[in-house]
């Protein structure tokens, strides 16, 4: 029997669901909306503001983690290992510094060595930084 869109729209969208592919669907949607505000930060300090491109992404990252973090409690993961919201946040946090760590090594290495522009820099530091972040934060947080 073959599920009408609706259905189908329904476990895609809007129903709690433990499902690891249907959370990585919608993990990449919510990683694409704190990509979207990430990379607007980062491109605003840098050519507006005047800030290091290095310090700018530090500070465009940690704006995306907290865009992923509501997503991701919201309408991403519907288990969750810890009932204290603040402990979570942080676990959630120290999992996204380690790909903030990531994310200043790729970037500078794509940048500094590859010689990248520094936004196709931070574009595949994203995709890299994305797999890690995703993992952890479903095997150690929502699991």
């Amino acid at each position: 029997m073959r599920p009408s869109q609706e259905t189908v729209f329904r476990v895609l969208f809007t129903n709690g669901t433990n499902n690891t592919t249907v959370q990585f669907l919608r993990y990449t949607v919510a990683g694409g909306c704190a990509f979207a505000f990430d990379f607007s930060c980062l491109y605003f300090l840098t050519s507006y503001c005047h800030v290091y491109y290095l310090v700018s992404a530090a500070i465009a990252f940690l704006v995306g983690l907290a865009v992923n973090y509501a997503l991701s409690i919201a309408w991403v993961f519907n288990r969750r290992r810890m009932s204290n919201w603040l402990s979570e946040f942080v676990v959630f946090a120290l999992i996204g510094v380690g790909g903030l760590v990531l994310n200043e090594v790729f970037i500078w290495f794509f940048t500094e060595v590859v010689l990248l522009f520094y936004l196709l820099s931070k574009a595949v530091s994203t995709i890299l930084v994305y797999l890690y972040n995703f993992l952890v934060r479903k095997f150690v947080l929502f699991s």
